[in-house]
C-alpha cells in the first residue's frame, strides 16, 4: 500500500500560522500594557513548570486528541460528523448512571460495562445520521447539529429529572460516582487519569488502521471516490455507516473517561464544547492522525498555560482563543493564499521569460 506523504509546505504552513498568531498576541498584549515576554513564559510555565500542570494539560490533550480522531474516522469515510458533542454528553450519563445502578458491584465490572454502554450509546446516536445520509441522502451536517441540540436537553432532563442528584445544592446533576470506581490518578493533584493509556491505545488503533490497513484504504477511497469505490466492488454504503458508528463510540468513550477519571459526577458542564475544539483540531491538520495527536498537545498547552498566565500575569485567559482563532483564520486561508503566490510567482517567471525573449530577437535583428 502506498504511504502516505507529508505535504511538507502545509506542515510550513502550519508553523508559519503559528508563528504570526503568537506575533500578533504579542502586538495585542503590548498595545493592552502588557508584556508579551513576561506572559509568554508564564504561559509555558501554567502548562509546564509542575506535574500537576502538565496533568492538566495531558488530561485536555487527551479529550482533544480523540474527539478529532473521532472527527477523522467520518471524515475519511466522506461522511462529517458535525454531533459527536452530543454524543459525548450522552455516553457520559449513560456511563454516570450505569455507575450509580451497579454500586456495590466489582470496580472491572462496573468500568467495563460504564465504558461499553456510553461507546454503545455514542455510536447509536451517530447511526441515525449515518443511515439517513446513505439510505436518503440527508445532509449529515444539518442533522447531527440539530441532534446536538436534542441531545443537550435529554441529558439536561435525566440530570434534572429521573436521575436526579439527591443533594439540593446540585441543581442539574447526577448522583456522585462511589470514589471506589473512580479511574486512578498517575498525577496526584491533576485531573489526568489513567483512562490517558485507554486514549493512548485508541488513537494507536485508529492511526494504524486508517494509514496502513485496506480497511483504511477502503475508507480513503469510499471518501474520495464514493461512485469509482461502488464500481470496484466496495460496500460504500456499510463503509460510512460503519465510520459513523466508530466516530460516535470514540465521542462516547470521551463522556466515559470524564466521568469516571475527571470529574466523579455527571453535568452539563462535563463538556465546554470539547468536540467542536476537537474538530478543529482536525481541520487544522487535514484530518492526519499523527498531525491530531501533535495539535492536540500543542492546544491543550495554550489552555492550561493561558489560565497560569492569568494568575501570574494578569493576563486573561481569553489569549489562548485569540491565538488559536488566528491560527485557524490562517489555515483556513492557506489554500488561497499559497494559490495567490503560485500565480504572481508564475506570472513573474512569464514576464521575465517574455522579456528575454524580446531581448534576444531584439539583438538577433540588430
Amino acid at each position: 500500500m502506498q504511504r502516505r506523504k507529508i505535504d511538507l509546505g502545509y506542515a510550513a504552513s502550519l508553523l508559519l500560522s503559528i508563528a504570526l498568531a503568537f506575533l500578533i498576541g504579542a502586538l495585542i498584549l503590548a498595545v493592552s500594557g502588557h508584556a508579551p515576554l513576561n506572559a509568554y513564559t508564564e504561559m509555558v510555565k501554567g502548562s509546564l513548570s509542575n506535574a500537576r500542570h502538565i496533568g492538566d494539560t495531558l488530561e485536555y490533550a487527551m479529550v482533544l486528541c480523540i474527539c478529532g480522531l473521532a472527527c477523522a474516522v467520518g471524515s475519511r469515510a466522506g461522511i462529517f460528523n458535525v454531533g459527536g458533542e452530543g454524543q459525548l454528553l450522552l455516553g457520559a450519563v449513560v456511563a454516570a448512571q450505569v455507575g450509580v445502578a451497579m454500586e456495590g458491584s466489582p470496580k472491572i465490572v462496573v468500568i467495563v460495562c460504564a465504558a461499553l454502554a456510553a461507546m454503545a450509546m455514542g455510536g447509536a446516536y451517530a447511526f441515525v445520521p449515518g443511515v439517513l445520509k446513505v439510505k436518503l441522502k440527508v445532509n449529515e451536517v444539518i442533522t447531527t447539529i440539530m441532534l446536538n441540540t436534542v441531545a443537550i436537553y435529554i441529558c439536561q432532563y435525566l440530570a434534572k429529572g429521573p436521575w436526579r442528584n439527591s443533594n439540593p445544592n446540585i441543581i442539574a446533576g447526577t448522583e456522585n460516582l462511589a470514589q471506589g470506581y473512580w479511574l486512578a490518578r498517575p498525577i496526584a493533584g491533576s485531573k489526568l487519569s489513567s483512562a490517558i493509556f485507554a486514549s493512548a491505545v485508541i488513537a494507536f488503533l485508529v492511526w494504524y488502521i486508517m494509514q496502513k490497513t485496506s480497511v483504511g484504504y477502503e475508507m480513503r477511497l469510499t471518501g474520495q471516490n464514493p461512485r469509482f469505490a461502488r464500481f470496484a466492488g466496495l460496500k460504500t454504503d456499510t463503509i460510512v455507516i460503519l465510520a459513523m458508528l466508530v466516530s460516535g463510540a470514540m465521542c462516547g468513550a470521551v463522556g466515559m473517561f470524564r466521568v469516571y477519571g475527571a470529574e466523579h459526577i455527571f453535568k452539563s458542564s462535563i463538556s465546554n464544547e470539547y468536540y467542536f475544539d476537537g474538530m478543529m483540531v482536525a481541520m487544522i491538520t487535514q484530518y492526519n492522525p499523527a498531525g491530531i495527536i501533535l495539535m492536540s498537545l500543542f492546544f491543550a498547552f495554550l489552555k492550561i498555560g493561558a489560565a497560569g498566565m492569568e494568575a501570574n500575569a494578569g493576563v486573561p485567559n481569553q489569549i489562548y482563543l485569540i491565538l488559536q482563532t488566528v491560527i485557524i483564520f490562517f489555515m483556513a486561508a492557506q489554500r488561497g493564499i499559497a494559490a495567490s503566490v503560485r500565480a504572481a510567482a508564475a506570472k513573474r517567471t512569464a514576464q521575465k521569460e517574455a522579456r528575454a525573449r524580446l531581448a534576444e530577437g531584439g539583438a538577433r535583428n540588430g
